[in-house]
């Protein structure tokens, strides 16, 4: 997988052509300006941490263009991701509220552009308009909801047939329908689906091979084909 180039790099907010319905991409002129001159923006390979469980919070990540993975690890060393964030993402938010340690490893999955603002400037920036504090609330309603998703998912599904068919389905929503089914970008191993969802890698790749033997879904290297939404979903009970 490649970097980023410095050519595809963008600086400013305002001008930036990755604008959407994401995170602070709709701010007002005013506010846009405040956050183009207190960030810095980087790029990063994959396997590159922005930050680590356990350290002080210097600050806010939102992810502009890649996919981030967040994960906490036990004293044994057990791992556990907690989800996959993706552009219009911001991450650290729980630290710098709090001044409470980071929780969780953020790291990227991918190459990455990650725009940076340190803790005070952020705070101040929230303090100054509004309309951010706003998106900030969202964005921690968001990440709640997803939490209590993956504890459902890890605490009420019955087996690892029924927990992959959760994840699989969860991922299904940003698939591209083909004439074969729905072709789904999947940047993780097997030892990391099975921190997804509770299970051994082993059992992960015992399960997906279950599945490509009865045509429902089928991961060939970062390219899941699910060929059978229907039969995924009729393996959930919860």
């Amino acid at each position: 997988m490649h970097p980023l180039s410095n050519r595809q790099v963008v600086e400013s907010c305002q001008c930036c052509p990755l604008r959407s319905d994401g995170f602070f991409c709709h701010l007002s002129p005013a506010a846009l300006k405040t956050w183009d001159s207190i960030k810095y923006v980087t790029t990063y390979p994959a396997n590159a941490a922005l930050f680590m469980e356990g350290r002080e919070p210097r600050g806010v990540f939102m992810l502009c263009r890649g996919r981030v993975k967040l994960s906490m690890t036990s004293s044994d060393g057990k791992s556990v991701i907690l989800r996959i964030a993706s552009p219009g993402d911001m991450l650290g938010l729980h630290g710098v509220f709090s001044n409470l340690p980071y929780q969780a490893t953020a790291e990227t999955v991918e190459p990455c552009q990650v725009t940076f603002v340190k803790r005070e400037d952020f705070m101040r920036f929230l303090r100054a308009h509004g309309e951010a504090f706003i998106q900030v609330a969202q964005q921690l309603t968001q990440t709640y909801q997803a939490a209590c998703h993956q504890i459902r998912t890890l605490g009420l599904t019955h087996s690892v047939l029924e927990k992959l068919a959760v994840q699989l389905l969860e991922w299904s929503t940003r698939g591209q329908e083909t004439q074969q089914g729905l072709r789904v970008k999947v940047t993780l191993t097997h030892d990391e689906i099975g921190q997804m969802i509770g299970a051994t890698r082993e059992t992960v790749t015992r399960t997906l091979s279950e599945f490509r033997s009865r045509r429902i879904a089928t991961l060939t290297g970062s390219t899941l084909l699910i060929q059978n939404k229907a039969a995924l979903q009729s393996l959930v009970t919860v």
